[in-house]
Order: structure tokens, then sequence, then C-alpha cells
């Protein structure tokens, strides 16, 4: 016994304000859509990060799996995750005119840390 209600089709009605729409405009009408509907996701996306994000960033950066875990998780500690952690080992590698990768072992061994808080305009106070 089958007890589901059937849908009535509305079809027609639901396309009315369609129906004088030539296929490019109805096209164009579809890319505007689609791009309100996916414009939110992009600011979101462009605006915020994850420490899988920032841990993968640093692998490309030449850092091993655990050196990147750890250097996420003093980025976090210290606030600047907003800021990107790949970003916070340049802009220590480029004050100390040293490389990416020496930058980031000393961020590792917690040296620098002042001078990037500093570059970044963030005090001690500041941080989570």
């Amino acid at each position: 016994m089958n007890n589901r209600k059937v849908r009535e089709d509305d079809y027609l009605k639901r396309r009315e304000h369609l129906a004088s729409l030539s296929d490019e405009q109805l096209k164009q009408r579809f890319w505007e859509l689609a791009e309100i509907a996916v414009n939110p996701l992009v600011d979101l996306a462009y605006k915020n990060t994850s420490p899988a994000i920032e841990r993968s960033v640093l692998l490309r950066m030449g850092f091993s799996s655990l050196e990147a875990k750890n250097l996420v998780d003093k980025v976090i500690n210290h606030g600047l995750i907003s800021k990107g952690a790949g970003h916070v080992v340049y802009r220590l590698s480029k004050i100390e005119n040293t490389e990416v990768r020496k930058a980031g072992l000393d961020l590792i061994n917690d040296k620098g840390w002042d001078k990037v808080l500093k570059s970044f305009e963030v005090s001690n106070d500041e941080q989570k």
C-alpha cells in the first residue's frame, strides 16, 4: 500500500516568468543567479583559513608535516592565523634577510616571534 502524496506538477506555472526569455537570456540569467549563490562562499574562502590549509601551504614551502603542524600551532597561539602561517614565515625571512626554511625553524624554536608580531603591529597583549 502506497500512502505517498502525489506532487502536483506546477512546472508550467513556476516557469511563466522565464517563458519569454531566449536561450541566451536564460543562460545569462543562470550565470547571474549562480554568481549570487556562490559569492558568499568565495568571500568566506578569501577572508578565512583553516589549520589544514595553512599546513598545506607550509608543506609546499618545504616544511615536513611535523614542522608544518608545529608552526601552525604556534601561529595560532600567537594570534596570527588570520595572517597565514606561510606569510608569517615569509615575513620573518624578509625581516632577518634569511632563507624561508631557516625562518620557519627559528619560529618553531620560539625565535623571532617578537619581530613578527611587531611587523604585523600586534602587541603581546593582543595575542589570543
